[in-house]
């Protein structure tokens, strides 16, 4: 059995990845990945993609496992739409081909494992991937998932500072609140609606 722990972090637009790679009841391989101006899913994917491209390479491997914090960007590889992921994606499924190929018994799972969990493999590779800290000092580029990310947060700052600003507030607005009673604000994260309240 092939386990591949990771987990992503982003610091000063460094995207960092870890995995540690299981191989049956021992630690194998630590990995780290490291991007500028990309976001954690592409960098989660880019992680899984490795490991998996190692794991096809063993013989007699017959199940992969793959523990992550970010099931969203595991389903990624799955999904027939158009995305900007397609690139890692496609290499992923052309190596799970080969690995599926190789053995009708062949089998891949992946577990989401929430980092509150605080579970001892996941929690290793979660202080891992926020420990490290890299310095930008050159011009880089952005993906473009990377760019629609800050076009987004610059929207919804642009957002809040009109709407604070605003003479009608309170006046013909309903301020939701979530489950803890704080007031709710828009958000964009991994291509999901801004209110799933």
């Amino acid at each position: 059995m092939y386990i591949v722990v990771l987990d992503a972090s982003i610091k000063n637009q460094v995207a960092t990845s870890i995995s540690h790679i299981h191989l049956f009841d021992w630690l194998a391989v630590k990995t780290l990945y490291q991007a500028v101006n990309i976001s954690i899913t592409e960098v989660e994917l880019f992680a899984i993609r490795c490991s998996i491209n190692q794991a096809v390479g063993i013989p007699d491997i017959k199940k992969i496992i793959v523990i992550t914090d970010s099931l969203h960007a595991a389903r990624r590889i799955f999904d027939l739409s158009s995305h900007p992921y397609q690139l890692q994606s496609t290499a992923i499924s052309c190596k799970l081909r080969e690995f599926f190929q190789k053995n009708i018994i062949n089998s891949i799972k992946f577990w989401d494992c929430p980092s509150k969990e605080n579970w001892y493999l996941h929690l290793a590779v979660n202080k891992e991937s926020k420990s490290f800290m890299l310095t930008v000092c050159f011009p880089s580029m952005s993906s473009w998932d990377f760019s629609k990310k800050q076009v987004c947060d610059n929207i919804i700052s642009q957002w809040k500072m009109t709407f604070q600003a605003s003479d009608l507030k309170e006046k013909s607005f309903l301020e939701l609140l979530d489950g803890d009673l704080n007031p709710l604000s828009p958000f964009y994260i991994n291509g999901y609606s801004s209110l799933s309240y």
